[in-house]
């Protein structure tokens, strides 16, 4: 077996683990500061929204040797508005120009034409109407709004209303850092972009589903016990499915990797930016969303209920009795073995190698060796 196959062995059973649930403070911390910058990364430098949600005009032009970043400035000098070029395979130029309408859009195509060395009549000019940006804007954010609510309610129903909240609450923390990502790095946003950003949603609900998957099922008859809080147990359903969760990350980044550096940066296909960086931005922010901010969401949620305040309060009290006796506060006292529930046999949420003989089953106690020889 590999190191990390045997790690992620010892992590599902619970002999090491890290704390993550513990330090949920420091992973909010980090998670505030973000959507802080991201917020003011918008408001300070805005998205650069597409001719498909602004309208706009599309030139296509023959064969030219001018390359695309002169083809920006060309076309920015002749329209006052800020341009796209794309050169394309056959050595003709995409020129996207946001916020003109059709009477200004017929002036650049002759000032392009001239500045270009090509005929006129050989560019190709689409126009896009801002009415028709506005229903593909409008359209984003309903089919947006109806994906949030079918989340919530596939979660509250499956598994409980807090976790239906906490997932609500990371998926937020995922469009955030990508959006302010776009305005950092002033990709252009595209119905495209729109699309990896329900992509990277769905994938952050997977692994946040699968976090609380395990959730439900080791949480199960909790109250029954006085070992483990519902913090613990949600700390080990973290770090049981933690190499999982990296595993899937990095399959699912290294193509969009690809996409993003090799297509988007030396090979100069900006057309798959707009989508490879949030599918990127969105990847990374699910996962990290989903060990973070999720479930340590969800143990602060749960631990308000009063069940669950009066297990909390058993558990440490057990533990301050067993510290004040010299035991173990992980392992209960030999003459209260018989005692201990079903479920105090379940491995610690943060532990390092279990510590402890075992008890030996009731039914070999008081069983002497059979005496007399062999026959």
């Amino acid at each position: 077996m590999s190191k990390l196959g045997n790690l992620g062995a010892r992590l599902y059973r619970g002999e090491v683990g890290y704390d993550f649930v513990g330090k949920r403070k420091i992973w909010y911390g980090i998670s505030i500061l973000i959507t802080i910058t991201a917020f003011v990364a918008v408001m300070v430098r805005g998205l650069h929204m597409g001719i498909e949600f602004e309208g706009g005009a599309v030139f296509n032009t023959p064969k030219t040797s001018v390359s695309a970043s002169q083809a920006e400035e060309i076309a920015e000098d002749a329209s006052g508005h800020q341009a796209i070029a794309q050169r394309l395979g056959n050595d003709t130029l995409r020129i996207q120009i946001s916020g003109v309408d059709t009477a200004k859009s017929d002036q650049i195509k002759v000032k392009l034409a001239k500045e270009l060395d090509v005929k006129a009549d050989d560019i190709n000019a689409d126009l896009v109407g801002p009415s028709w940006g506005d229903q593909i804007a409008d359209k984003a954010w309903q089919g947006l709004a109806i994906f949030m609510i079918l989340v919530v309610i596939y979660l509250a129903i499956a598994f409980e209303w807090r976790m239906a909240l906490a997932a609500l609450i990371a998926l937020i923390h995922d469009i955030t850092i990508t959006v302010g990502v776009y305005a950092l790095v002033g990709f252009e946003v595209t119905p495209g972009t729109v699309i990896g950003l329900l992509t990277i949603l769905g994938y952050s609900l997977y692994d946040t589903v699968v976090v609380f998957d395990s959730l439900k099922e080791q949480s199960k008859d909790l109250t029954k016990q006085t070992r483990f809080t519902y913090s613990e147990v949600a700390n080990r359903s973290i770090n049981s499915t933690l190499v999982r969760s990296i595993n899937t990350t990095v399959v699912a980044l290294l193509p969009v990797a690809g996409l993003l550096f090799i297509g988007g940066g030396f090979l100069g296909a900006g057309m798959l930016n707009d989508i490879s960086l949030s599918l990127f931005v969105g990847l990374a922010a699910g996962a990290y969303s989903s060990i973070f901010i999720a479930t340590p969401l969800v143990a602060d949620l749960k631990e308000t209920d009063p069940q669950m305040k009066a297990l909390k309060k058993r558990v440490l009290a057990k533990r301050r009795a067993a510290a004040a006796k010299g035991e173990s506060a992980e392992t209960p006292a030999p003459e209260a073995a018989e005692d201990a529930e079903p479920a105090e046999d379940a491995a610690a949420a943060v532990v390092g190698p279990r510590s402890g003989p075992r008890a030996q089953p009731a039914r070999n106690r008081g069983r002497g060796r059979p005496s007399g020889k062999r026959r």
